[in-house]
């Protein structure tokens, strides 16, 4: 498709919705959001009518219209045009689109602008990690004839460098993140990330080891110094008070000083602050998180996969699910896996199922059209469409199953301690995080398999609603013709 096309998508959207309605528009990963004068001047038919458009909803004051992944970067590109002040537009956006947001909103919406960046490099080191295992399990080297001592040294500490470093680095990807989200300059946020996990400092790793005779350095005769290895809550403070502090200062110095004291006064300023105040107070409070939402998945029976398979989807409707990722990023820094994202992707497996329900049965021509691309996008790791465009649209029934649907598939998986050891591949792609364990694999799969069925037949069988059981008249000219 041209950027023409896109131009031209964009332009239809927006004439729909009106110009002087729009007081000021922004993009997330699938959806351009507008913020709007009066909800009710807008046709959502019209609007979804134009080519791309997978659906429309409402919420949080914004009038969003579903795009899918790669498309509404193209059509919101189309319209703004190429800009050279793109930071600057950035903060620009970022105040506008979260205008309207107070209190836990505006908390977790930040917290998803911070960790969404990364998301891909822990994606990437989860299959590297998954790939690893398979290729270096007796299972493997066995079928081959070989043992792990045939593996060259050379090639063990290649594929290290593939699997350990994000993690290693994690602070500093998290601090660069945070500084580029909070006004601050991103490579003073990195460089600061990257002193908080200092050579220089006793891994936290290998300080908690009750193996090794590392220690911690003692400052002052009662305050521990070790690096801060894994430790996400430190590092998001640490880029939050960092970026705040060196807007102030850039706001006083003089323009001769600018350039070398204030990250001079930053770096030093927040060094001193993260390895010798926040870093030991805040480890407490990470490890208690670790420890609530363990206790929490692992109550008996499977009824902590089966609470949180339940409260997963309701996150989702709220914008609230973006709140799991700081949690997910913890539990995979400090135990190598993520128990979390299992019981989460069940959501995924039970929305394109009751999707796929209702497009199969239905009559009206549109829910058919917009259905099979919704469940497509589902599948692929894209629910809204599917979860605003379909399920919610016309009846709660739909939406029953697939919550149940997926608080039972979480419930199983808690049973069979089924855990990924990476985030950021769903659905279909999700597979990808249990290959490093064929018993794991397996049973994600069948799980994943009868989740998605479940919410498929029951769904056609008692939950398709009555609207879209109405033939429309495009289908009608169609069945005459």
């Amino acid at each position: 498709m041209s950027n023409n096309t896109y131009e031209r998508i964009g332009k239809e959207i927006i004439e729909v919705i009106g110009e002087d309605n729009i007081e000021s528009y922004v993009h997330c990963a699938t959806r351009l959001r507008f913020s709007v004068k009066d909800r009710s001047k807008i046709d959502d038919e019209a609007v979804e009518k134009i080519d791309e458009v997978k659906g429309v909803f409402y919420n949080a004051g914004q009038y969003q219209v579903i795009l899918g992944t790669g498309t509404v970067n193209k059509v919101y590109s189309a319209l703004r045009g190429s800009r050279d002040d793109e930071e600057e537009d950035q903060e620009k956006k970022d105040s506008s689109s979260h205008r309207k947001e107070k209190g836990i909103k505006r908390a977790v919406r930040t917290l998803a602008d911070i960790f969404i960046p990364i998301i891909p490099i822990i994606a990437a080191t989860g299959l590297f990690l998954g790939l690893r295992g398979v290729l270096t399990s007796d299972a493997f080297l066995g079928l081959i004839g070989m043992s792990i001592d045939d593996i060259p040294e050379y090639l063990l500490t290649l594929t290290s460098v593939l699997t350990d470093t994000a993690f290693a680095f994690l602070p500093a990807l998290i601090c660069w993140s945070a500084f580029r989200k909070f006004g601050g300059m991103p490579i003073i946020g990195f460089v600061l990330g990257l002193m908080l996990v200092s050579p220089a400092l006793p891994n936290a790793y290998e300080v908690a080891d009750v193996n090794s005779d590392v220690q911690p350095i003692i400052a002052f005769g009662f305050i521990p110094v070790v690096g801060y290895q894994g430790s996400v809550l430190t590092a998001l403070v640490v880029g939050f008070l960092g970026a705040k502090l060196e807007k102030k200062l850039r706001a006083v110095m003089p323009n001769a000083l600018d350039l070398i004291f204030t990250p001079f006064f930053v770096l030093l300023s927040m060094m001193i602050t993260g390895l010798l105040i926040l870093g030991p107070l805040l480890h407490f409070v990470e490890s208690g998180l670790v420890t609530v939402v363990t206790q929490l998945m692992d109550i008996p029976l499977g009824i902590g996969g089966l609470l949180i398979g339940f409260i997963y989807p309701l996150a989702v409707m709220t914008g609230m699910h973006h709140l799991f990722i700081m949690i997910e990023t913890t539990l995979l820094a400090s135990t190598g896996f993520n128990p979390l994202i299992t019981l989460c992707a069940m959501y995924g497996f039970a929305n394109a199922g009751v999707c796929l329900g209702i497009t199969m049965k239905a009559k009206k021509s549109t829910v058919k059209v917009t259905g099979a691309s919704a469940t497509a996008t589902q599948l692929l790791g894209v629910s809204e469409p599917a979860l605003f465009g379909v399920v919610m649209r016309y009846s709660t029934k739909p939406l029953y199953v697939m919550i149940a649907c997926s608080a039972a598939g979480g419930a199983v998986l808690s049973l069979l301690n089924v855990q990924a050891n990476s985030y950021g591949l769903a659905v279909v792609l999700s597979p990808l995080m249990y290959i490093y364990d064929f018993n794991q694999l397996l049973a994600y799969l069948v799980v994943s398999v009868i989740t998605f069925i479940a919410g498929l037949l029951i769904t056609y069988l008692f939950a398709v609603p009555k609207e879209v059981m109405i033939e429309d008249e495009k289908g009608k000219a169609r069945n005459v013709g």
